[in-house]
């Protein structure tokens, strides 16, 4: 009985843990489109580090207002994953083109202008995909909020072709590929 006992202690401490690692230090987003290609594929499993801008804390939700403790900004040519601003289901990945302080003309095609009089407000992001088409970025959803960020892309942990069965497509020159 005592066996039993502490392997279920044991066994909820460690699913504990791994949730708060999983919810506060790390996560892995998997590439469903063809808006980041030929940098990445549909299939590709991204880690995601949450901790790269700093940690998120606060929201509409929580009992005080939104802030990132320990925070650093988001750097332009970063890959950043992000809440979608009308669906906080979805998460989205793109490339940050334009920060804060950048001037930014969208007219079909986007000019950025560092350093120039700013058309993005403090904490508001431009990201755009590499892909043209029917992509989501900030071509339709215009600046992003650093809310809506929740960290930068750090390796392609593995990659599956989605289109084959479980036991074919495994992409071995995708797997742990640092960007």
């Amino acid at each position: 009985m005592r066996r039993t006992v502490r392997f279920l202690v044991a066994l909820a401490v460690a699913l504990v843990l791994m949730l708060c690692f999983r919810a506060l230090a790390f996560t892995i987003y998997t590439i469903d489109g063809q808006g980041l290609s030929p940098q990445f594929c549909k299939g590709d499993r991204l880690l995601v580090n949450r901790w790269s801008y700093g940690l998120r804390v606060g929201g509409d939700d929580w009992l005080f207002s939104y802030t990132r403790i320990g925070r650093q900004p988001v750097q332009r040519g970063d890959i950043v994953a992000f809440q979608h601003p009308n669906n906080s289901n979805e998460v989205l990945i793109c490339r940050c083109k334009a920060i804060p302080g950048d001037t930014i003309q969208h007219d079909g095609q986007t000019i950025i202008v560092p350093g120039r009089v700013t058309c993005a407000e403090y904490d508001q992001y431009w990201m755009e995909n590499i892909g043209t088409g029917n992509v989501i970025d900030s071509r339709r959803l215009g600046l992003i909020s650093e809310t809506l960020i929740i960290g930068r892309v750090t390796t392609v942990v593995y990659s599956h072709d989605t289109e084959q069965p479980f036991w074919k497509g495994w992409r071995r020159d995708r797997i742990l590929l640092s960007l």
